[in-house]
């Protein structure tokens, strides 16, 4: 039999320290697959979040900083203007990104940074208990919302849709959005995200993949169950595509 696929040489043969069903690992693999397949694994510096992913140094077979809750993307700006022959990923949870680190992310996209941001959306705070996120969906449940995130309550407002706050920004280049529910929708992900990391090769502007995300644990479900979830209700809130490609206009 031909060996098709092989584990990544970017990616450590080490225990998870991830939940069951977390899409973590998955993103994870699909990343160092793509370092792997362009050969950049001794030019490619990741920037970890603070929240579930601050593990990810112990997967990651490259350089990586790990800096404060929220600034990945300005640790990311300054790595990537020094070196910018390297290929730099700020990878990023919807807590860290989409609350502390919402203003670093949206003034590093208007500038046009030259790095690419994976940002994983489950909707819920994973690493500090489940509590509302700013992508939690209208109804859903968490640790601050028992009730459901409503809108009209004090403090709770809608879910943030950040592919399409930075999509309306002139700086950022291209926007898109995959999920890992299914198999197919896993390698259309993968597809944006190689599409993503070519384009920052070519210095064309700044580039964001939002993966939506299971999250088990903190939803309260068993694997299948999320992943069922992530369907019915995550797709419809935030539609999957390429949501902004300017990457021809920008030759």
């Amino acid at each position: 039999m031909k060996l098709l696929r092989g584990h990544p040489e970017s990616l450590y043969r080490v225990p998870t320290k991830y939940c069951g069903g977390c899409g973590h690992g998955v993103i994870h693999r699909i990343i160092t697959e793509l370092i792997d397949e362009l050969g950049l694994r001794d030019q490619t510096i990741i920037t970890n979040p603070v929240g579930c992913a601050i593990w990810a140094d112990l997967y990651f077979d490259f350089d990586s900083v790990q800096p404060a809750h929220g600034r990945t993307p300005a640790a990311a700006t300054g790595i990537k203007r020094i070196l910018p022959d390297h290929l730099v990923i700020c990878y990023q949870g919807d807590g860290d990104m989409a609350a502390i680190g919402t203003a670093e992310m949206i003034h590093a996209a208007n500038r046009g940074e030259q790095f690419t941001t994976v940002f994983v959306n489950n909707a819920i705070y994973g690493m500090t208990g489940g509590q509302m996120a700013p992508t939690t969906l209208v109804g859903q449940k968490a640790a601050t919302a028992p009730q459901g995130r409503d809108p009209g309550a004090a403090g709770m407002g809608y879910p943030i849709q950040v592919a399409e706050l930075l999509a309306g920004l002139r700086g950022s280049r291209y926007i898109a959005r995959g999920a890992l529910n299914t198999p197919a929708n896993t390698r259309k992900t993968k597809g944006y995200i190689k599409k993503a990391l070519e384009a920052q090769r070519r210095g064309i502007g700044f580039t964001l993949v939002e993966v939506l995300s299971p999250c088990p644990t903190n939803w309260n479900l068993e694997p299948l169950q999320a992943v069922e979830w992530l369907e019915q209700y995550m797709i419809p809130a935030f539609p999957l595509g390429e949501i902004k490609d300017a990457l021809e206009e920008a030759q």
